[in-house]
């Protein structure tokens, strides 16, 4: 390892799974692999810890979810490493959580070594950008969208960020995509909670509104980014989706 690698933790439950992935990233120039571990507690520990700069993280693990590792990441704030997905989770619910973390990339199972050396070298090219502090050069109009799409940057007056002034968590009136009204919007912000997460079904039944009315709703806050999202797992069947207010910024 030298001092310019970008150093890799990797973290997948299959053993085999990780013992190739882990392979693929020793064999790519300028990345080192620092570990490689099974679970989603072991993830958040190591980078609680520091020393991972990029995490290789699959959102299907055997004791708290990929989504919830990215939770709890991002309690760590700018010390928190960047997160590529590398998952066979395809499901709309699971891709939204990801990408409302602002993961930098989501690479579904299977894929080659070449997939994932071409995503690890679009990686290294921002990063360097990043740390060169190239923010003044002006940027083409397809570099914007890009960046735009993958929500790497915000532009201002272009962004989905939840205005707080008019009821917390509450996005601009003007924003409300079609079929979405500001009253039904306020009672579902209403019914949040920022410490004890709740279903759609939950909320619908609070609301006095029907669940795919709900999940609309639920679904537009996500976006926004004014609520988070959890996984409770049973027993048995697929696990529950929960919803709760997102802290404040700088809370």
């Amino acid at each position: 390892m030298t001092a310019n690698d970008i150093r890799v933790l990797v973290v997948d439950d299959d053993p085999g799974a990780r013992r190739l992935h882990s392979r693929f990233v020793a064999e790519t120039p300028g990345f080192a692999l620092v570990a490689a571990v099974g679970t989603g507690r072991a993830a958040v520990e190591h980078g609680a810890h520091g020393g991972v700069d990029l995490m290789l993280l699959d959102m299907r693990l055997p004791d708290i979810s990929g989504v919830e590792v990215l939770n709890r990441l991002r309690t760590l704030g700018a010390d928190s490493p960047d997160v590529l997905v590398i998952s066979s989770s395809r499901d709309q619910v699971t891709v939204r959580q990801a990408l409302a973390a602002h993961v930098v990339g989501y690479l579904v199972k299977p894929f080659t070594q070449e997939a994932l050396r071409d995503r690890l070298g679009v990686y290294r090219a921002e990063r360097r950008e990043r740390e060169a502090g190239d923010r003044e050069r002006p940027l083409g109009q397809g570099e914007i969208d890009r960046l735009l799409s993958t929500g790497r940057i915000r532009v201002p007056g272009a962004e989905r960020a939840p205005s707080r002034s008019a009821g917390e968590g509450s996005p601009p009136l003007e924003e409300l995509p079609k079929g979405l009204a500001e009253v039904t919007l306020q009672r579902v912000l209403a019914s949040l909670d920022p410490v004890v997460p709740v279903t759609a079904a939950e909320l619908a039944e609070r609301c006095s509104i029907s669940r795919a009315t709900a999940r609309r709703y639920l679904d537009y806050l996500v976006d926004a980014g004014s609520i988070d999202l959890s996984h409770r797992y049973g027993r048995r069947g697929r696990p529950e989706v929960l919803y709760r207010l997102a802290p404040a910024p700088g809370h």
